[in-house]
């Protein structure tokens, strides 16, 4: 039987996400940063005396390597070249499925040049401070990412180079993030203090919130100095039509963001309002669940939120309630008119009214002529919010009024099984406390950490 997936699937590159480990969650930021404008010589003399002369037919003398790897940047001595850059971008219009203006596409490159220069610095600091990634674990994080594609390590080499990338792109990042993670944990994570005083107010705090309202956000933070932040707005801008238009939030926050969260997607996990930039926090209150924000002015830069989810805190959120689904769908003739069409939906009503439960809803099908398929592990909070206010009070064993449009026939979904949440909610841990403070601290330290190599690189642009 098929699979039933009401909810939208994500975008390739959000799967690139799964390839980090647990500790990857500390990596730093590798997004937009200060935009570098490298300014354009004029035409040397030599140039300009080659113009005015009258040359005859050349003929090149040697052979021409279209695939010689041209030095894009230079950092500290390491090259960064235009391969690399373009095997980088290739990841982000995957992401995007190739759906990208060529002015868009130039914006985007020089932003994947700005992530490649921070993850030469973020290595070259590691080797000076003796972390190594030994290439057995990089090449376990890269077989972990075909995995989640359902593809060997071979096949998914292949698939990336049809689409313009490499195998080697992605390992690279995957090294940077490894190698970064380790050398916070060396450096970073031990003159990192977390009191217990602290710990048990956010606890305190937490149990006088019940019941109040906390969201699950995305981030993508873009850094800005006041010179460069009308330039940033605009790239944020471009990020957020990108994702309007149907591109992987996860994946622009992996390859974009500054914050501490880009190493898995921008996600920040359950948080209240109060816990979020003063300019968020009007905003995340208003926003429907699955919205993009625009981007926002805050302290640093330029900040762009989307809202996963909202529940109550410590309370039973009914939207997580499991359900086992059965849909009937009837296919409607592409010209039916609309009365047709109603008059359809209302003999489907009638035949799936009193249907008597889903162990009946292959024979009802094949009588109306409908295809069924199923889902047994579906949370309520994943359908839309018409469907959610009609499945919440349904008893089990009955089935929603038709819906659907010409192009898509008409649905009808059966209840068949309902696991409400647990009925009581408790307080996170002491340690799960200490721990996300603690993550906070190492990574508002770790920006200030790669800010400083941007700082000190020798950075020549070629």
């Amino acid at each position: 039987m098929k699979s039933f997936h009401p909810a939208r699937a994500a975008l390739l590159a959000a799967a690139f996400l799964a390839a980090a480990p647990t500790g990857a969650q500390q990596v730093a930021p590798t997004g937009a940063q200060q935009v570098a404008t490298a300014q354009q010589a004029g035409p040397s003399a030599s140039q300009r005396q080659a113009s005015a002369l009258d040359l005859p037919e050349i003929t090149i003398m040697g052979a021409v390597d279209p695939n010689v790897r041209k030095a894009t940047a230079i950092v500290n001595g390491d090259i960064i070249t235009d391969t690399d850059v373009d095997h980088r971008l290739s990841l982000v219009l995957i992401a995007n499925g190739g759906r990208v203006s060529d002015e868009e596409r130039q914006v985007l490159r020089l932003q994947v040049l700005r992530n490649l220069i921070d993850e030469k610095l973020q290595i070259q600091e590691a080797g000076e401070n003796e972390v190594a990634i030994p290439q057995n674990e990089v090449d376990q994080a890269y077989n972990r990412v075909s995995a989640n594609f359902r593809q060997s390590p071979e096949e998914f080499a292949a698939y990336l180079r049809q689409g313009g990338s490499s195998p080697d792109s992605i390992k690279q990042q995957i090294r940077a993030e490894l190698a970064w993670s380790r050398l916070l944990r060396r450096r970073v994570e031990p003159f990192v203090n977390v009191g217990d005083d602290e710990v048990q107010s956010v606890i305190q705090k937490l149990e006088q919130s019940k019941g109040q309202d906390e969201f699950r956000v995305g981030e993508i933070f873009l850094s800005a100095t006041p010179e460069l932040q009308q330039q940033v707005m605009a790239d944020a801008r471009r990020i957020v039509e990108q994702v309007r238009a149907g591109a992987s939030f996860v994946a622009y926050a992996r390859q974009f963001s500054e914050a501490s969260t880009a190493a898995v997607g921008g996600d920040l996990g359950w948080v209240r309002a109060e816990q979020l930039s003063p300019a968020l926090q009007g905003l995340v209150t208003a926003m429907p669940r699955g919205a993009v924000s625009d981007p926002v002015s805050v302290p640093g830069g330029v900040a762009i939120i989307a809202l996963v989810d909202k529940r109550q805190i410590l309370s039973v959120d009914p939207a997580n309630a499991m359900l086992s689904l059965k849909q009937l769908t009837i296919p409607l003739k592409a010209d039916i008119s609309e009365a047709e069409a109603r008059k359809v939906a209302a003999n489907v009503q009638e035949r799936t009214r009193n249907m008597g439960g889903c162990g009946k809803a292959e024979e009802v099908a094949r009588e109306i002529g409908a295809e069924v398929v199923s889902n047994d592990q579906l949370r309520l909070g994943e359908l839309p919010p018409q469907l959610q206010q009609v499945l919440g009070q349904m008893p089990i064993g009955t089935a929603t009024p038709p819906f659907g449009s010409a192009d898509d026939g008409l649905r009808v979904l059966v209840l068949c099984g309902r696991d409400d949440p647990a009925a009581s909610a408790s307080l996170p841990s002491f340690d799960q406390v200490y721990s996300q403070l603690n993550d906070q601290r190492v990574n508002s330290a770790a920006r200030r950490y790669l800010r400083d190599l941007r700082r000190d690189a020798v950075i020549d642009y070629r």
